[in-house]
């Protein structure tokens, strides 16, 4: 099951992603099945019974689906109650910036209104000098849990997606602390779409590119990770609620901009990022100015 949240004119909704790229909407099952859908994602996400008899159905239901191009996609989970990122938790990316790997998990915060969709553009603030990117898996939660143990974790997992941490890394590295460079509005671009976790064998075994302007900067795969799923999942739920819809941003691999060498390669308004990871799709997203971002119809 492949999940998106779209505008289509002035409706917002979500619906289900077949293959050839058309989509079935979260009223047209409704419809069919005579069962009510919620309009909330979120409270889908944990309606077992309800996903699976979806599930065996989808490609099944005698509708005209809507064409991927006619719809505005938005980020797959447009209104999470937490969005959890991992620092430093893959050990070449520790090493390119010159650290220990951690002997903790270093984890930061991103609010909801960093979220954009994975084709609308990266704003880069005026403020912002050194604007980076980091691909990243990211992991959604499927019901409220809480205290559970690492062998507990896949079945409160609905699936993945990815994750852009985009970074003002001046902002980060002179604070001394990540979250302030990590939380400004469209500096979590996600998507294209939350993949369930019965389409992904192996979340820890998939590979991950970032291209920007046609050259690759980050090749690596999720089998590179430090701290697995399961370990992560169960550390962060200690004494946290997990919610559905939550996300975790499991980190990002080497390659970053900043510690390009020679010299870094950072992102400037008009550069194209396309962020790829093997079973879950491609998001493309142009860096435009502030400036520019004030002339946009939505603003």
């Amino acid at each position: 099951m492949r999940i998106v949240s779209y505008d289509f004119g002035d409706e917002q909704d979500y619906g289900f992603l077949l293959p050839g790229n058309s989509v079935i909407p979260r009223y047209f099952v409704e419809g069919v099945l005579g069962v009510s859908l919620p309009r909330d994602v979120k409270a889908f996400l944990p309606d077992r019974e309800l996903v699976e008899l979806i599930k065996s159905i989808i490609d099944k239901i005698p509708v005209e689906a809507i064409s991927l191009e006619e719809l505005h996609l938005g980020p797959p989970i447009p209104n999470p109650g937490k969005i959890i990122c991992l620092g430093l938790n893959y050990l070449d990316h520790a090493e390119e910036a010159g650290l220990e790997p951690p002997e903790g998990m270093p984890i930061f915060m991103k609010p909801a209104t960093a979220l954009t969709g994975p084709f609308d553009p990266i704003i880069k603030p005026r403020r912002v000098e050194k604007l980076d990117y980091e691909v990243e898996l990211a992991v959604v939660i499927a019901s409220r849990c809480r205290d559970i143990e690492p062998e507990e974790a896949y079945e409160n997992i609905f699936g993945y997606m990815i994750m852009n941490d985009v970074s003002a890394r001046d902002i980060q590295f002179r604070d001394g602390q990540w979250t302030r460079g990590k939380i400004m509005d469209t500096f979590a671009p996600t998507g294209p779409c939350l993949v369930s976790k019965e389409e992904v064998e192996d979340p820890h075994n998939l590979r991950m590119l970032t291209i920007v302007n046609g050259e690759i900067r980050q090749n690596s795969s999720t089998s590179k990770m430090i701290r697995k799923i399961p370990e992560i999942v169960s550390i962060l739920s200690q004494g946290m609620t997990f919610e559905p819809g939550d996300i975790i941003a499991t980190g990002t691999p080497a390659g970053v901009g900043i510690f390009h060498k020679p010299e870094p390669k950072l992102l400037q308004p008009g550069d194209a990022v396309e962020m790829w990871i093997e079973k879950i799709g491609t998001m493309r997203n142009h860096v435009i100015s502030a400036e520019w971002a004030s002339h946009l119809p939505h603003n």
